[in-house]
């Protein structure tokens, strides 16, 4: 393992995530996981970030806006995000000795050069002396476990909040991959429109994620047994909201078959994806993904039915990777833990001649 730069200087890796955010601080893993949201008075000053900040939404009184600095992936809000990037190092650094860290970045593969430098420039004025990003699908392989400096091929569906990013990877590098902006909101967000359309309720974010996790499916039929092979435990959901029609509080009962309907448009979208993704794999490559399947990782990985709609899809093994929802962070944190010897595969190395990586 490397040793740190310079003495009281806590190197961290961030998962800056459309949902989440999470920290890892060099030799102490995971420090700080909390929602990428921020609360602003109306003179724009931010008074809460993160998990106190989550709490407000849909429930600020005027004059206080609850937001989430980016969307699908990438910074809308460059102030917000530098604000929110500012509070949530500090939090996770000991005040005392907070320096500037060399920071890691975990960003989508498919975002623009512009999109960088916006990631870039919030991490340096929040405090960051050195950035360094890395492309989301290859820090979750490197999170799951899976070879990438080895000549073989591995895939990963990485299903984030704002992002879905599915990935060739060997030898170090992104053979072929996908970024598709349909992910755990846009499921979220077709939840909302199926309750609004169907049963004339106005529901909210968090209640849409609520229903996702504790009925949603991706299966074509319904799911008997969980990944685990246990029999599942509910088939409707209670929901509590607002009647368009009378403005007035109601309750109805949602059905898994009706939240399996109202997914099967951004479930699609990622299948196509995962799809797109096997075409364009060369023909050397894909006798490997036959052979050790493709790895699922993220918060959407833990939708139920999931790997096995890819597997029907597809006819290839899928695995849901092992503590999926910090495979990011802590491929992210191994770079930050290993910089010497791993920084070939850092985005921001891409340009040069890449670095031989040993894992």
């Amino acid at each position: 393992m490397a040793s740190s730069t310079s003495s009281g200087t806590y190197d961290i890796g961030i998962d800056l995530g459309t949902a989440n955010t999470l920290v890892y601080s060099r030799g102490k893993g995971v420090v700080l996981n909390e929602p990428s949201v921020v609360a602003v008075n109306a003179s724009g000053e931010v008074i809460a970030v993160g998990t106190e900040a989550k709490r407000t939404i849909g429930r600020t009184p005027s004059g206080i806006t609850a937001m989430r600095p980016l969307q699908e992936g990438v910074i809308a809000d460059f102030d917000a995000a530098e604000q929110m990037l500012r509070a949530l190092m500090k939090k996770a650094l000991p005040t005392r000795r907070f320096s500037r860290p060399r920071v890691v970045i975990c960003v989508p593969s498919g975002i623009t050069g512009v999109e960088r430098r916006a990631v870039i420039d919030s991490a340096r004025s929040a405090g960051a002396r050195e950035v360094h990003l890395i492309e989301e699908p290859m820090a979750a392989a490197i999170g799951a476990g899976l070879p990438v400096a080895e000549p073989v091929g591995c895939m990963v569906v990485d299903i984030g909040g704002g992002t879905t990013e599915v990935a060739v990877v060997s030898l170090g590098g992104i053979v072929t991959a996908q970024s598709v902006r349909v992910a755990g909101d846009a499921l979220d967000a077709a939840i909302m429109s199926y309750v609004k359309k169907k049963h004339s309720l106005a529901i909210g974010e968090r209640t849409a994620e609520d229903i996702k996790i504790a009925i949603g499916s991706a299966a074509w039929t319904p799911v008997d047994v969980d990944e685990e092979g246990e029999p599942e435990r509910r088939t409707s959901y209670t929901v509590r909201g607002r009647d368009h029609v009378s403005g007035l509080p109601r309750i109805q009962e949602i059905t898994e078959e009706e939240i399996r309907s109202a997914l099967a448009e951004p479930v699609d979208a990622i299948v196509q994806a995962v799809h797109r993704t096997l075409d364009e794999c060369p023909p050397e490559l894909s006798g490997d993904i036959i052979e050790h399947g493709i790895a699922l990782t993220g918060g959407g990985a833990l939708l139920r039915g999931l790997s096995q709609r890819l597997r029907q899809e597809t006819g290839v093994p899928v695995v849901v990777a092992d503590d999926p929802l910090d495979c990011v962070v802590n491929g992210t944190g191994r770079c930050v833990d290993e910089f010497a010897s791993l920084q070939g595969l850092l985005a921001g190395a891409m340009e040069q001649p890449r670095k031989a990586v040993r894992l």
